[in-house]
């Protein structure tokens, strides 16, 4: 997951302002995902309490930026190219409607200052969910990115 994040800043970092600050707030997200997946239950619980609300709030500021500020964008330029980037955003917008319900499931069931020991216990299962729903969710922007942003970037600049 890591490994594609970066290859997708290489690919569109530098394009706009915006995409660049949502790309480094989606390599911080796996960052924090990653760290939180290698805790142990040894660990004391506020350390799972202070990673959760890290993860939570990042990732409801990723999602929120996807939708409000990015895709905003994609789809302005695709309106204003007119040139098939709609059809594919119509396609790909409601399967990242669907990630975006897994993450927000998530950060309303973990994003609170004290973590019933139910909830710790289910935490793996959760975290793999929310990744198996993160990785679908990159590989989607990235085709928006690609199809309506790439597409033209000389014409934008």
């Amino acid at each position: 997951m890591l490994e594609n994040c970066k290859s997708a800043k290489e690919r569109w970092g530098g394009v706009s302002e915006i995409i660049d600050r949502w790309l480094a707030e989606r390599q911080e997200l796996i960052v924090l995902y990653c760290e939180l997946s290698s805790i142990t239950r040894e660990h004391e619980e506020s350390t799972y309490s202070s990673n959760i609300q890290k993860l939570c709030q990042v990732l409801v500021d990723y999602v929120s930026a996807g939708h409000f500020e990015v895709y905003e964008q994609l789809i302005k330029e695709a309106n204003e190219f007119n040139d098939g980037g709609i059809e594919l955003a119509e396609r790909l917008f409601p399967k990242i409607q669907e990630t975006t319900e897994i993450a927000l499931d998530f950060n309303d069931e973990y994003d609170n200052s004290v973590h019933e020991t139910n909830l710790l216990e289910v935490l793996p299962e959760k975290l793999s969910l929310l990744g198996e729903a993160l990785e679908e969710r990159f590989v989607l922007e990235d085709q928006l990115i690609e199809c309506l942003h790439n597409s033209h970037r000389e014409l934008v600049a």
